[in-house]
């Protein structure tokens, strides 16, 4: 499976060099040194987008300048990968809870039904508490372009499908300060999101 590939390149690599550049929607990974070397062959950047938190503030990617992200897509009903990545993201939450350069952005994947006042009773009962920790909600075709061909959320899936067919993914995007992909995650998976922790921690060091 891609994911598990994909993090063990990040844990043989996290210590000894810089963690890779994703480019592309099949996640090849780009191992680059030099700044001159990266603006050249890493084009692909999260874009302008503008949604809704659980506390009724506008989120716009101004919020995500300079600063680190992780971006995963949930619903507020869902009973089965949801409810456990939300747990597993918790140990994010914990471990950068007073950093404000790592910020953390669950798009909901059923704006129609996530509101404002869903996803704060969804971030109550989990216990969802940083102020850096954004459920957003707004605009469903802008979501689900942003989740398939930003984010590529659902690796080599993400251009085929259209905001038509429902979107559900266990994984868990890693982004830098310049808003370029860095790491693809399963969130259902514990050891996964331990190796997240690790890589935002490499991230914070460049």
């Amino acid at each position: 499976m891609i994911i598990s590939t994909l993090v063990t390149e990040c844990s043989e690599h996290t210590d000894a060099a810089k963690l890779p550049y994703y480019n592309t929607a099949d996640f090849s990974p780009l191992f680059l040194s030099s700044s001159e070397e990266i603006n050249k062959k890493v084009k692909h950047v999260i874009p302008a987008f503008s949604f809704t938190d659980q506390n009724g503030n506008n989120i716009t990617d101004k919020e995500i300048d300079g600063k680190i992200h992780i971006a995963n897509f949930i619903f507020t009903s869902c009973i089965s990968i949801c409810p456990v990545m939300t747990r597993h993201l918790k140990l994010i939450q914990s471990k950068y809870y007073n950093n404000p350069g790592v910020v953390m952005l669950s798009f909901s994947v059923t704006p129609w039904i996530d509101d404002v006042r869903r996803l704060k009773k969804f971030a109550v009962q989990h216990e969802i508490t940083s102020q850096n920790w954004h459920l957003l909600t707004g605009n469903k075709s802008q979501i689900y372009t942003l989740a398939r061909k930003s984010y590529f959320a659902e690796e080599y899936l993400g251009f085929t499908k259209d905001s038509t067919q429902f979107l559900h993914t266990e994984h868990i995007i890693l982004v830098d300060k310049n808003k370029r992909i860095r790491g693809i995650y399963n969130g259902t998976l514990e050891l996964e999101v331990q190796q997240l922790s690790a890589d935002i921690r490499q991230l914070l060091k460049e």
